[in-house]
């Protein structure tokens, strides 16, 4: 059985190679990208969605907002860190069509049985790139980044996460797929059709 783990989403970005758009609120299958990532995340505690409150089929979301509004991911994360109490958090980008439960499960499950020496246990996508917002942390590891990095408004992931011991997790079912672009929108949408 997995540690109780939170999860936080952080959703208030810009989506500026999306024109603007409300990247959480576009769809896929008719259902939107962050009701699908909270479906995937039903096993949590407690989910916080970090950016402007918005309709979801998901019930007992908590939603707060990262300072200063559109402050960046660092800022989500301090954000929702204020509303989880659980030792593993989960970050998990709101704009993962393909995220699910069992994957989630996985990340926690693998940060459970990595021993103390463990920070993290990030989901690895098929090109061999790390996913910072596909993974679970020590809660108490991530605080400790954020206060030794002041300021989070602006900052970058990477340099919060960083400095974190990663246990490196294989997507073998190639969920790490996330939509930056109305190209990545539509071949989600054929992907999901097939």
């Amino acid at each position: 059985m997995t540690t109780p783990y939170d999860v936080i989403v952080p959703a208030g970005g810009a989506a500026r190679r999306l024109d603007g758009a409300d990247k959480p609120g576009l769809t896929v299958g008719e259902t939107s990208l962050l009701d699908r990532v909270l479906a995937a995340c039903a096993g949590s505690r407690t989910t916080v969605v970090v950016g402007p409150a918005r309709p979801t089929a998901r019930e007992g979301v908590r939603w707060t907002r990262e300072r200063p509004p559109g402050g960046g991911p660092v800022a989500a994360v301090a954000a929702g860190l204020d509303l989880v109490t659980a030792d593993t958090v989960l970050l998990l980008a709101a704009d993962l069509p393909f995220l699910d439960r069992r994957t989630v499960d996985r990340l926690a499950s693998a940060l459970d049985g990595a021993g103390p020496h463990a920070d993290a246990a990030v989901l690895v996508d098929a090109g061999g790139r790390d996913q910072p917002l596909t993974a679970a942390y020590r809660t108490a590891a991530l605080r400790a980044a954020l206060a030794a990095l002041g300021d989070p408004a602006g900052q970058p992931l990477r340099r919060l996460v960083g400095g974190l011991n990663r246990l490196r997790v294989a997507d073998t079912d190639n969920v790490a797929y996330d939509c930056d672009t109305w190209e990545d929108l539509e071949q989600a949408r054929e992907r999901d059709r097939s």
